[in-house]
């Protein structure tokens, strides 16, 4: 008897329950995207560099740890270069030797060109005298062999001078070379950043192409999202987005479709219905404008969940929710 009197109090009690319930539930769901506009879930990424050795050796400096910004061009790590600078300071010792070397050749040359001069004129005189009659023709003969040999001995000294070009030439080249391998040995920021991981350590021996640090470029900063075909098939590049991080949900990001997929994901290939075709996702990339990236990169975090929108129609309006928010700089 008693239970029956407490079972109306029971149900009322269940169904209030799951009203409540399914308040609360529905209060938890996201409305939707407005009309005309698409969302998709997706993380903050950047673009990614190793800086790696070009060459074998022993890490002898590191200057930079993780969470560290750096600049373009700043030094970041040097590789132990002490075998090349001998070799550089020998390559320019061999530069040094063969400009010695074309000096002499080319005093050889003046020589020999002054004994090919006096040659040439002995010669001529002697050819008055026997046309005279006052010298013999063994003179003549003679004459005319030392003017020949005169003439050889110039050929072999502009030779030498030719030679001793090139050497110079080939120690510059190697000098060069060496200064190139050098410079290789100090490890630059190929483009500002922040410092993601610091892979080694001073000390380690690194194999040729080991990497030692990895940087987030944070002026190239992208969501990626995906969309239904449906929707990514209305998108056009170029298009305004808006991005809604997780962690700052009263802030608006402005970005901009830069990409999107020409083949789905997650799905055939090839789909014959048009509820397969309904499940096809396309890949979207939303970039972030450089110059909201520069005035905020001290803001900037990789790895945060948030909601992108991005307008599927042409005459689509922003709703005020939608507004660009910005913290202050």
């Amino acid at each position: 008897m008693a239970l029956r009197k407490l079972l109306p109090l029971l149900l009322a009690l269940a169904v209030l329950v799951a009203a409540g319930g399914y308040w609360f539930w529905t209060g938890l769901q996201d409305d939707g995207p407005p009309e005309g506009f698409a969302m998709g879930n997706g993380r903050l990424e950047a673009v990614r560099i190793d800086v790696a050795t070009k060459y074998a050796g022993r890490l002898a400096e590191v200057m930079v740890d993780e969470g560290d910004t750096v600049e373009a061009g700043e030094l970041l790590a040097r590789i132990d270069a002490g075998e090349i600078e001998a070799q550089l300071r020998e390559a320019e010792a061999s530069v040094r030797l063969a400009y010695r070397e074309e000096s002499e050749a080319r005093a050889e040359l003046s020589s020999r060109e002054s004994d090919l001069a006096l040659a040439t004129q002995e010669l001529s005189r002697t050819r008055v005298l026997f046309a005279r009659g006052h010298a013999p023709e063994e003179t003549l003969d003679r004459r005319i062999a030392a003017e020949e040999s005169a003439r050889a001995a110039v050929r072999a000294a502009e030779a030498a001078v030719d030679a001793a070009g090139a050497a110079i030439e080939a120690a510059e080249a190697r000098v060069d070379r060496l200064a190139v391998t050098l410079a290789e040995h100090e490890l630059l920021a190929p483009r500002g950043g922040r410092v993601l991981y610091r892979l080694a350590e001073p000390g380690e021996v690194l194999a040729g192409g080991g990497r030692v640090l990895s940087l987030l470029d944070l002026l190239d900063v992208y969501m990626t999202i995906f969309l239904p075909a449906r929707e990514a098939g209305r998108l056009s590049l170029g298009a305004q987005a808006r991005i809604v991080l997780d962690a700052a949900p009263e802030f608006v990001v402005p970005a901009y479709v830069s990409f999107v997929a020409s083949e789905a994901q997650f799905t055939p290939k090839h789909v014959e219905t048009e509820d397969e075709r309904d499940r096809l996702m396309f890949r979207v990339k939303l970039q972030l404008p450089p110059d909201v990236l520069a005035e905020y990169a001290e803001l900037v975090k990789t790895g945060l969940p948030g909601v992108a929108y991005v307008p599927t129609t042409g005459d689509a309006t922003w709703p005020d929710k939608l507004r660009i928010r910005l913290p202050d700089a």
